[in-house]
Formats: structure tokens, sequence, C-alpha cells
């Protein structure tokens, strides 16, 4: 499926569900938060119905599951393996904060999980529990450590740099390329979430985050980059089993290549994650419409992508947790 602007759309992110075990600082707020009625998230079978009636016959084959926090969503695994019946998913991916991934990784991977990222800002413990508001380091740690086990792959790690919160943590968690087979990417800090936070902090570029790694590795070009659907930019560490990579979504953003659509845990289609504009197809499909009714309101969406994401500029997209990511 391409839109107006000639950009194909293959990469569908769904959101299992909005509510997460952290409330990290640039995506939530402590508290207040307003989650969907449990009546209005999709089921398993409603997720399943629209991959399988309406986006994969649109082309859209590449499939993450996020949230909120995914795994809080009991018996997911079922939900992966519904979805592997369809042999025209390419790719079958999960984004997690990784606390809950020592327990279910083996069983999501053998329902058919082929690849994980794990948010993971910094390595330091007390930190990390600030940043999380009450997060335990070392279940992620065991989480990363049970998907390579479990064979996920590749295994990326994704740190969102906070300007005076956890800039000094690039180059530990930098390091963790060099023994383990798992690939670091830097994020610029986007105004979804916690939209003060940003006003107050701003975002570090990751040409910056990049050149303070030059100064202490010796960084070489990455022939053949981890697999996956999104913007990094990768290098790596000389001599590294993993990667380094930089999401630069406000200091050069990549909307021109843009190839996703999001689906919402309460069942809207959002066409750009920074926008608050978005299509209801949950009430038709509970309606009974038809897969081409569906799959209108989908094509419908469409011209709903903007040429970039305008950020900046007044438009209040949903927070992350709702969103999906």
């Amino acid at each position: 499926m391409r839109d107006g602007l000639g950009r194909q759309i293959d990469y569908l992110r769904v959101s299992v569900t909005d509510r997460c075990n952290f409330r990290c600082q640039y995506c939530m707020p402590e508290r207040g938060k307003i989650w969907f009625p449990r009546e209005e998230i999709l089921s398993f079978e409603e997720i399943h119905t629209l991959v399988r009636d309406v986006f994969i016959p649109l082309g859209l084959t590449r499939i993450r599951l996020t949230g909120g926090e995914p795994l809080l969503r009991q018996d997911l695994a079922t939900l992966v393996g519904m979805l592997r019946t369809e042999p025209a998913i390419e790719d079958l991916a999960l984004s997690t904060n990784g606390v809950l991934l020592e327990g279910q990784a083996a069983t999501l991977a053998a329902a058919g999980i082929d690849r994980v990222n794990i948010s993971l800002d910094t390595l330091q413990g007390e930190r990390f529990r600030t940043i999380t508001r009450g997060g335990n380091l070392e279940l992620v740690l065991r989480g990363v450590k049970a998907a390579l086990e479990a064979g996920m792959h590749p295994v990326k790690v994704n740190c969102v740099v906070v300007p005076g919160l956890n800039e000094e943590d690039v180059i530990e968690l930098a390091r963790l390329t060099i023994g383990l087979p798992v690939h670091v990417r830097f994020v610029e800090l986007m105004p979804v979430g916690d939209r003060d936070l940003f006003a107050a902090r701003g975002s570090v570029k990751t040409s910056e985050v990049a050149a303070v790694l030059q100064e202490r590795f010796e960084l070489v070009a990455v022939e053949a980059p981890p697999a996956g659907n999104g913007p990094a930019d990768y290098m790596a560490i000389l001599g590294a089993m993993g990667t380094i990579g930089f999401i630069h979504p406000m200091s050069r953003h990549f909307c021109d290549a843009c190839n996703r659509f999001r689906l919402t845990a309460n069942g809207h289609i959002k066409a750009c994650l920074l926008t608050s504009s978005e299509l209801d197809i949950k009430t038709p499909l509970r309606q009974g419409a038809s897969p081409a009714e569906l799959r209108q309101v989908v094509q419908d969406a469409v011209d709903l992508k903007p040429d970039w994401h305008h950020m900046g500029d007044g438009d209040q997209a949903l927070t992350m947790s709702q969103v999906g990511g």
C-alpha cells in the first residue's frame, strides 16, 4: 500500500494494552493516568481478524506487538501463535521494557516471535529506578539474557537520551555490544508522553552521542545492519559482537521514508505517531462490517499521513503508552 507521497506502507505496530508496570519519566505522568476501559481493548481474535482480513491484503506484512507493556497482557503467546498461522507475515517482533521477559521469552519464541526490542536507559540501578519510577534493573538484564538464550534475533536495546538525566550512561550502554550480540540504539527524546519534561530538558542530538562514543571507542561502519523495519543508522565498536544505532526523529526526521501504521489498543488506526489524527476501526468491526469496508477505513487513514511529523506546532498526540510507540 502506498500513500500520496509514494511511501510504501508495509509495517504495522499493534498495541495490545495501554497499561504499563513502569511510569518512565519521558513516557507517562507520575500519576493521574486514565486507562482505556477493558471493554474497549481489542481482543486477540479481533486483532487477528484485522491483521488477516484487512492489513495483510493491503500489504502490511511486518508486525510488531507493543504496549504499554505488552507482556502485561495475559497469554500474549496465544496471540503470537494466532498471528503465526498467517504465512504472509514476514516478520513478527515485540517491544517490551523487559521486566517480565525472563519468564516469557522461551514461550514467546516458541510461539513465533522473531526478535525483540527492550527499553533500557541506564545500567545504573538507582538511576534506573528514578527514570522508570520504581523499576528493577536486574530483572530487565535477566530479560535481555533470556531473549538471547531463547534465540530471538536480533535483540535490540533502546535508550532514550534525556539531557541531565542519563547522558553519561551512553558509554556504558555502548560497551554492552562488545561482549554480547545485542544492538544498542540511542534515541532522541520526543515531545510524546511528558511534554513538560521535553519543554524543560530539550533533546540530545544523536550526532552528539556519536561524537562522545567516537572519543572513547574506535567506531567502524556496519556492512549488514541488524534486521528491522525502522530508521536507525548503525555503527559498531571495532571487534564488538553487536552494533550501535542512532535514531534521530528530532534533529533529522525520516518521515519521507516512513513505512508504518499503528493500531492502538482500543482499535484506532494512526498513520503518524506524532499527530492526533486517527480513525476508529473497532466500531465497524464490532458492528459486522465486511473486510472490504474495513480495508476502506485503512485506506482512508492513508490520507491522514502527513508529509512530516510537524512536532512543535501544537498538534497533541496521545501518550506513547496509548499509541504503542
